[in-house]
């Protein structure tokens, strides 16, 4: 009885890719496979090659491959049918809130319907995110609001990265000081997401001068335990991203 080979690597340019950081085998063909179909590399709709072929294209044994398989499956974006081989499933099946799925969306890049969904979610989320943030935050969530506004100040300029991560600690701070748990799961699950799109934003923008402004607006109601100011000044503050983002795309094309 033939045994299956459980000692091959996945490589890529004769390099194998496990070897590049601390992941298995199987996490490593999962992130290849995961990023050839973002890329279009496997269309959309279209059958992949079949299991000897895969398992002879990446060097892994069948059971990595299978296992790989069924977590694509997992995350919406193939599948597998008798005699009809593994079809690659349109995007709009696929789990853009998975990390793996986000970090190839974010590598690659391009895509305007990413974008804009994910502002879509913000302008339903985060004003009310401020409301109840205006009302329920505790002291100390309020001074890490603050905190992170001071440290929006202290960056400068919009077009570097400590002002991004810092805005990214300002929004996700209401958040979490909403004291609503589906609001944090959701700022937690696309964090990633959050910090591409602000990155992306911020250097599009004209002005640094605004941009504190619009942010000290939504803080200063959060402060003053107004919240229809805050999820006024909330949904102004994401009303010049999505202008912004826009921007953005425009140039990117």
């Amino acid at each position: 009885m033939a045994i299956a080979r459980t000692d091959r690597k996945l490589t890529e340019g004769g390099v194998e890719i496990a070897s590049r950081g601390r992941r298995t085998v199987r996490e490593s063909l999962l992130s290849r496979l995961v990023h050839m179909i973002v890329a279009g590399e496997f269309a959309e709709g279209s059958t992949l090659p079949n299991e000897a072929e895969l398992t002879e294209q990446f060097a892994v044994s069948r059971t990595s491959l299978r296992e790989s398989m069924q977590y694509l499956g997992a995350l919406g974006m193939v599948r597998s049918r008798t005699r009809a081989g593994t079809i690659v499933l349109h995007r709009e099946n696929w789990n853009y809130l998975d990390p793996l799925v986000l970090d190839a969306m974010l590598e690659i890049g391009g895509d305007e319907a990413f974008y804009t969904s994910l502002i879509d979610a913000r302008q339903l989320l985060e004003p009310a995110a401020a409301a109840h943030a205006a009302t329920k935050a505790t002291a100390k969530q309020l001074a890490r609001i603050a905190q992170a506004f001071e440290d929006m100040v202290d960056a400068n300029a919009r077009d570097n990265e400590e002002w991004s991560r810092a805005d990214l600690e300002f929004h996700t701070a209401i958040i979490n000081a909403s004291g609503n748990w589906v609001y944090r799961q959701f700022a937690s699950a696309i964090r990633a997401a959050l910090l591409a799109s602000f990155r992306l934003t911020n250097r599009a923008s004209q002005s640094h001068e605004q941009a504190i402004q619009k942010h000290q607006d939504v803080l200063e109601a959060i402060r003053m335990r107004n919240p229809d100011d805050a999820r006024r000044a909330m949904e102004t503050l994401i009303g010049v991203a999505r202008a912004e983002i826009t921007e953005a795309l425009k140039r990117s094309r």
